[in-house]
C-alpha cells in the first residue's frame, strides 16, 4: 500500500488514541473503519501509513472476536455456539459499496460517448484498486466469518473483493441499460469501434479497460476464483456482433457496387485482418470464433457469387495475386471452393485441348519427302506437360496445394491426355508417349545431358500417370525398347534402367517384368558373344566376318520371325554355322540381335533367326571411294548377289535370296531410292558411279508399311492380353467369393482392372460367358443373375 502523504489534501490519518476499544459496538467500530475504507476507495493515491493500516486491521480483528452472540449476514441470531462476529460489519461494507456506486451513477448521468467511457474507466480502475486493498484489510473477516458462512451454504455471502464487484454490477453497471435493450455504456463502446473502423484514431487502451470490466463482472457467485463470461456476452459481445454485421453489410454492399472484384477482395482481406487485430487489442479471446464467422458471412459468403463469376477472368488473365486472394477468402466459408474447383477443372481441360490443337500439323502440310506431315510425339507430350506444369504451379501457389484443386487438376489432365484432337482413340496417347520416351532414350538424342534426360523422363512419368490404357503404353514401349536394344541405339544403360525403375514404382513388378528380362538378355548377350569370339581365337579361326550375337527369350521380347524364307548368304554362312554349333554345345543361350531363343516342350532350346531385325555393315570395293553400307540382313542378301554380276533381274534376286515378294520389293525400292542400284523395268544394275557425302551410308531405313503393321500388331496383342486379364480377374474374384451377383462381379472387375486400362462392360460379359463355357463358372440354378465358382 502507498505510504502516507498529506500533500494537496486536508486528509489527516486518525491516531492510535482514536481507535475504538476492543468491546466497541458496531456504530463506534464502523465509524472508525469507514474513514479508512473511504480513504482507500477514494484517496488511495495519497497513500496510507503502515501504522494506520495496522490500527484498522486491529479494529476489524477486535470487532470480529468479541464474545457475544453472532448473527448471520442478513439478520437472525446464531446463539453462542461460536465467538465470531462479522455479520454487522459485512452489512456495513455492503451498504458502503452500494452507496459509493450510487454516487458514481449520479455523476455519470450527464456523460455520454467518449466522456462516459473515460469516466467509467477512471472510476473502475480506482474502485477495483481500492477494493483490492480493502479485501486485504478485511482478510480476517474473509478467512473466518465469510468462510464459515459459505461453508454453511450461504451463497449470498462473498469475499470482500467479490462483494465490491457485486455492488458495482448491481448499483452502477446495470444502470446504463437502456429501454432499447442496449447498455448506454456499450453503445459508447460501439461508437468508438465504429470510429476506428472508419479510420479515426481511437484510444484502444481505454476500450480494453472498459471491456475488461465486463469480463471481470462475470462473477461465479459460488466460486470467486472461476470466471464467467455471461455479462461480457450479454452486455457487449451480442450487441457488438450485431453492430459488426450491420456495419460490414452496408459497407460491403456500397464498396462492391462501386469497385472491381479485385479491389473488393483486397478490402475484405484487410477488414478481416483488422478484426483479428481488434481481438488482440481489446476483445476477449472467446469473441474470435463468432466474430470471424460473422465477418466471413457478411464479407465473403454474401458476395461469393460475385467472386465465383470473376474467377474465370482471373484464370484467363493468369492473375496469380488475385487468385491467391480469392482462394484465401472463399476457403473460409462452407462450400466456397467447390464452384472454383469445377471451373478450374474445365479451364485446365480446355487449355489442354487447345495446346494439343496448336501442335497438330496444319491441314495439307507435307514433309520433305512430300508425304503428309505427322504429329511429332515430342511436341505432343511437351504440350500436355506445359499445361500440367502451368496449372500445377497455380495449385501449389495460389491454391496452397489444396487436395480438392489437386484432384480437379488430375481429372482435367486425365481427360485431355486421353481424348483430344490428336488422340481420337484411347490408344493414341499411350503410343505417342511411348514414342516420346523412345526419342529421349535413343543415342541420337544429343540435346540432353544425363541430368536433363533424367528430368525429362520424370516429366514423362507425369503424363504416364494420367494415361488410362497403361497396357497399351507397355506394349508400345516394349516394342521400342526392343528396337533400341537390338540396334544398340540406347543413350545409356543407366537411363534405360532408370526408366524401368520409374515404371515399376508406378505400376508394379508385373508391369515391368518383361522389360527387365529384356534388359538382362542384352547384358548377358555380351558375354555369349565374347565367349564365342574367344573360342574362335582359341581354335585359330580366321574370318573376314565379325559377328555379334544376341539370344532373346521368346516370352519376353515382342519379336517374331517374318513369314519368309531366307537363304543365308555364303559370305556369312561359315560364321553362322559355327555359332549354331557353339550354341548347341554350350546350351546356355545368350547373345545379340540376330537370334531369338524359343523354348519348346520336349525339344530343349531352339534357335529361330530373326533376320528382319538383324543388321550388317558392308564395305565397298567396286568404287574409287570406299564406303560402308549399313544395311539390314535382307539388303545384305540382295547386295552380295552383285559380287558376281553387275546386273540382275528381279527373278534372279528372289531365287537367290528366297525372300518373299512382300518383303523383297520394299527393300529393293530402298536401295534404288538410295541410288545404290539402278532399276530399269524388271532389271536392277549396280550403280558403278555411286557417290555420297558420307562414308557411312545408312540404307537400313524403316518401311512405312511395316511401321503401320507394327502398330496394328501391338494393338491386336493388347486386345488379346486384355481377354486374359478379364478372365484371370474374374476367376480370382470368384475363387475368393465362391458366389457373386452379376452386378457386383461387374463392379469389382471394373475396379480391379481400371488401374491398367479402362475396362468395357461388354468385354467383361464376354469373358464371363467364355468362363461358363470352359466350366470355370456356372449360373445359379434358381437365380440366373448369380454366378457360382466351379473348383
Amino acid at each position: 500500500m502507498p505510504a502516507a502523504s498529506t500533500s494537496g489534501s486536508n486528509w489527516r490519518e486518525p491516531t492510535k488514541d482514536e481507535k475504538p476499544p476492543k468491546d466497541a459496538d458496531l456504530k463506534t467500530a464502523w465509524a472508525f473503519l469507514r474513514v479508512g475504507v473511504e480513504h482507500i476507495m477514494t484517496r488511495i493515491h495519497l497513500g496510507m501509513s503502515y501504522s494506520y493500516y495496522i490500527l484498522l486491521y486491529t479494529a476489524i480483528y477486535d470487532f470480529c472476536t468479541q464474545n457475544r452472540p453472532s448473527a448471520s449476514a442478513f439478520g437472525g441470531a446464531r446463539g453462542s455456539g461460536a465467538n465470531l462476529q462479522g455479520a454487522e460489519l459485512y452489512r456495513s461494507l455492503h451498504n458502503y459499496f452500494s452507496d459509493h456506486c450510487k454516487d458514481l451513477k449520479e455523476e455519470s448521468e450527464k456523460l455520454s460517448d467518449l466522456e462516459l467511457l473515460k469516466f467509467y474507466a477512471r472510476e473502475w480502475d480506482r474502485y477495483t484498486t481500492g477494493a483490492t486493498y480493502v479485501n486485504k484489510l478485511f482478510n480476517y473477516l474473509n478467512k473466518h466469518w465469510v468462510k464459515r458462512e459459505k461453508d454453511e451454504g450461504r451463497k449470498e455471502v462473498y469475499t470482500v473483493y467479490t462483494l465490491a464487484l457485486v455492488a458495482w454490477k448491481t448499483n452502477f453497471f446495470r444502470f446504463f441499460q437502456g429501454t432499447n435493450g442496449t447498455s448506454r455504456l456499450t453503445q459508447s463502446l460501439l461508437k468508438q469501434i465504429e470510429h476506428q473502423r472508419n479510420g479515426d484514431a481511437v484510444d484502444s487502451g481505454l476500450l480494453k479497460r472498459v471491456i475488461d470490466s465486463y469480463v471481470m463482472l462475470g462473477l461465479d457467485e459460488s466460486d470467486a476464483q472461476r470466471q464467467q463470461l455471461d455479462v461480457y456476452r450479454e452486455y457487449f459481445q451480442e450487441p457488438f456482433i450485431l453492430a459488426t454485421a450491420a456495419y460490414y453489410k452496408a459497407e460491403s454492399a456500397a464498396f462492391s457496387s462501386n469497385n472491381s472484384v479485385s479491389d473488393y477482395m483486397k478490402r475484405a482481406e484487410t477488414r478481416l485482418q483488422e478484426e483479428v487485430d481488434r481481438v488482440n487489442l481489446y476483445l476477449h479471446d472467446t469473441t474470435t470464433k463468432e466474430l470471424k464467422e460473422t465477418c466471413e458471412k457478411v464479407l465473403i459468403a454474401a458476395h461469393s457469387d460475385l467472386m465465383w463469376d470473376e474467377f474465370q477472368s482471373l484464370l484467363d488473365g493468369d492473375r496469380s495475386d488475385d487468385l491467391t486472394r480469392m482462394y484465401g477468402l472463399l476457403m473460409r466459408i462452407p462450400n466456397g471452393l467447390e464452384p472454383l474447383r469445377k471451373k478450374f477443372e474445365e479451364h485446365v481441360k480446355k487449355a489442354g485441348l487447345a495446346a494439343v490443337q496448336r501442335v497438330l500439323p496444319a491441314p495439307g502440310a507435307v514433309n520433305e519427302a512430300g508425304k503428309a506431315e505427322s504429329l511429332d510425339p515430342k511436341a505432343y507430350v511437351e504440350a500436355l506437360l506445359e499445361v500440367h506444369s502451368k496449372y500445377g504451379e497455380v495449385v501449389n501457389g495460389p491454391f496452397r496445394a489444396e487436395l480438392g484443386f489437386n484432384a480437379s487438376l488430375d481429372r482435367a489432365c486425365r481427360e485431355y491426355c486421353n481424348a483430344n484432337a490428336a488422340a481420337t482413340t484411347s490408344t493414341k496417347s499411350p503410343e505417342l508417349l511411348a514414342s516420346y520416351c523412345d526419342q529421349l532414350l535413343r543415342k541420337s538424342n544429343k540435346d540432353l545431358d544425363a541430368e536433363a534426360l533424367e528430368a525429362a523422363l520424370e516429366q514423362a512419368m507425369v503424363i504416364f500417370k494420367f494415361i488410362d490404357d497403361k497396357d497399351v503404353f507397355q506394349k508400345f514401349y516394349q516394342k521400342k525398347l526392343a528396337q533400341r536394344l537390338i540396334s544398340s541405339a540406347s543413350a545409356s544403360d543407366d537411363s534405360e534402367s532408370s526408366m524401368i525403375t520409374k515404371l515399376k514404382e508406378l505400376s508394379g513388378f508385373d508391369y515391368t517384368n518383361k522389360l527387365m528380362k529384356m534388359f538382362q538378355d542384352v547384358n548377358i548377350g555380351r558375354d555369349i558373344t565374347e565367349r564365342f569370339k574367344n573360342k574362335e581365337r582359341t581354335m585359330g579361326v580366321q574370318s573376314d566376318v565379325e559377328g555379334t550375337f544376341m539370344v532373346l527369350g521368346t516370352n519376353f521380347w515382342p519379336l517374331a520371325p517374318q513369314a519368309t524364307d531366307y537363304s543365308v548368304p555364303r559370305e556369312i554362312l561359315p560364321t553362322y554355322e559355327r555359332f549354331v554349333k557353339f550354341y548347341g554345345e554350350a546350351h546356355n543361350a545368350l547373345g545379340h540381335l540376330l537370334l531369338r531363343c524359343e523354348l519348346t516342350v520336349g525339344s530343349g532350346r531352339k534357335l529361330t533367326w530373326l533376320w528382319h531385325v538383324s543388321k550388317t555393315e558392308l564395305r565397298t570395293t567396286y568404287l574409287s571411294q570406299k564406303y560402308i553400307f549399313m544395311t539390314s540382313a535382307y539388303q545384305m542378301a540382295i547386295l552380295v548377289q552383285f559380287n558376281e554380276n553387275d546386273s540382275l533381274t528381279y527373278r534372279d534376286i528372289q531365287t537367290a535370296t528366297r525372300i518373299s515378294e512382300t518383303i523383297l520389293k520394299p527393300q529393293l525400292a530402298l536401295l534404288v531410292k538410295a541410288k545404290v542400284l539402278l532399276q530399269e523395268d524388271d532389271t536392277y544394275d549396280l550403280n558403278l558411279n555411286f557417290k555420297s557425302k558420307k562414308i557411312r551410308v545408312q540404307l537400313n531405313q524403316p518401311v512405312r508399311s511395316e511401321q503401320k503393321a507394327e502398330a496394328t500388331e501391338v494393338l491386336t496383342a493388347v486386345d488379346e492380353d486384355r481377354k486374359f486379364v478379364y478372365q484371370a480377374t474374374i476367376v480370382r474374384l470368384m475363387k475368393a467369393r465362391k458366389t457373386m451377383k452379376h452386378h457386383a462381379l461387374i463392379q469389382e472387375v471394373t475396379a480391379t482392372i481400371s488401374s491398367k486400362f479402362t475396362p468395357k462392360v461388354p468385354e467383361i460379359k464376354r469373358a464371363i460367358d467364355h468362363l461358363i463355357d470352359k466350366e470355370y463358372l456356372e449360373r445359379g440354378a434358381d437365380d440366373k443373375d448369380t454366378y457360382n465358382y466351379l473348383a
